[in-house]
């Protein structure tokens, strides 16, 4: 299937067109970046993720009602995966203590329930458990099955056949199920999952990122420099800067504004955005590579004509690549679920933006540069 095949189109003398739009696109991000910032997800400002699953369909506003004004601050929910799933997001880690002292008493009327006035000792407390010490074995057994049954994570601390110590675990997923069980009686649910991490290695992850893609970036403007010149090294290097700059932009554009696409930035996006990458400056490499195989063949032709040529040439191994492309993102952008939702949007607009820049960005750049230093581009 061949498109485009006769395509006659002036790129590079509507170069100052393209720089206008990308220009205003980037300075749009930017200003957005500036006075609205980035949202960053759990993976970059620590908190707690939380995944429920009930047993029938549950409504975001149901179980919002649940959790307000329960000591959580501010808490986001998100459908996860099926209408019965919900996602989550709070910044704390650790309840407070007026909220720990509640639930350790809140073991202890349920310990009182399964076998009243059974002695008992607490010989740790910790910030996400507390361990208790019963007569036997046999009635630490039965009260670690019955408080299990009661929704409680329980364990023993020793499997040994004498052991007579509980282990019961404290955290905001714990108060979270007190507080649903009490205000959503007619619908059982369980904890999938329970994600935690410290604002130090979200720091850490933070920083990790902008190196991973800053050595991206690096690696990439070395391989070109030596496959081609470095002036085209160093103009698809620019693109990609373009093209994730933009994006990001864009990130801080739609936060808040399209509910579905309140998307915070985490380490799916970082991945997303190496991919995105990665696609971008193979697409470059298509268009650069058409420019020199052109350059060896009409050696005497003018550099405007030549570019012209080379750009129309690629332009429907372009379309159908970067087409066939964005189909398979779009049907995961669409039925992906929320999980997907982040990656498969960076994916769906930064080839867009990447397919625009390579054709638009990157090689008019090189053209400039050729004709403002008057430098002669050989291979």
């Amino acid at each position: 299937m061949r498109i485009f095949q006769n395509l006659n189109v002036d790129f590079i003398g509507k170069r100052k067109i393209f720089y206008i739009i990308s220009a205003s696109l980037f300075l749009l991000g930017l200003i957005n970046i500036i006075f609205r910032g980035l949202v960053f997800g759990i993976d970059f400002n620590g908190g707690s993720e939380i995944v429920l699953q009930f047993e029938k369909p549950v409504s975001l506003s149901t179980v919002r009602n649940a959790v307000d004004n329960i000591g959580l601050g501010s808490v986001e929910l998100k459908t996860y995966g099926g209408d019965n799933q919900i996602l989550m997001y709070t910044e704390l880690q650790n309840i407070s203590p007026n909220i720990y002292a509640r639930i350790t008493r809140n073991i202890d009327k349920e310990i009182d329930k399964i076998l009243p006035g059974i002695p008992r000792t607490i010989t740790d407390s910790i910030a996400k458990s507390i361990t208790y010490t019963f007569p036997n074995p046999d009635t630490t057994n039965v009260i670690i099955d019955k408080l299990s049954e009661a929704g409680f994570q329980t364990a023993k601390v020793s499997e040994l056949p004498t052991n007579t110590q509980m282990v019961v675990k404290i955290g905001i997923s714990e108060w979270i199920k007190e507080n649903i069980r009490e205000k959503i009686k007619d619908n059982t649910f369980q904890v999938l999952k329970e994600d935690q991490i410290g604002p130090k290695i979200g720091k850490e992850l933070k920083q990790d990122a902008v190196i991973a893609i800053f050595l991206s970036l690096l690696v990439i403007l070395i391989y070109l420099a030596f496959r081609f010149k470095f002036i085209f090294a160093f103009t698809a290097v620019l693109a990609l800067f373009h093209d994730v700059l933009i994006t990001l932009g864009l990130y801080s554009i739609l936060y808040g504004l399209i509910p579905g696409l309140n998307l915070k930035i985490d380490l799916a996006i970082v991945a997303a955005f190496l991919t995105l990458i990665g696609y971008s400056i193979n697409d470059t490499v298509v268009v650069f590579d058409r420019v020199r195989e052109n350059m060896k063949i009409h050696k005497a032709m003018p550099l405007y004509q030549l570019m012209n040529m080379s750009l129309n040439k690629t332009m429907g191994i372009t379309v159908l690549t970067g087409g066939a492309t964005l189909l398979s993102i779009l049907v995961i952008l669409i039925f992906g679920g929320e999980v997907l939702r982040a990656f498969a949007f960076t994916l769906f607009f930064g080839i867009v933006i990447g397919t625009y820049s390579s054709i638009f960005v990157a090689s008019v750049l090189v053209y400039d540069y050729a004709t403002k230093y008057n430098k002669k581009i050989q291979f």
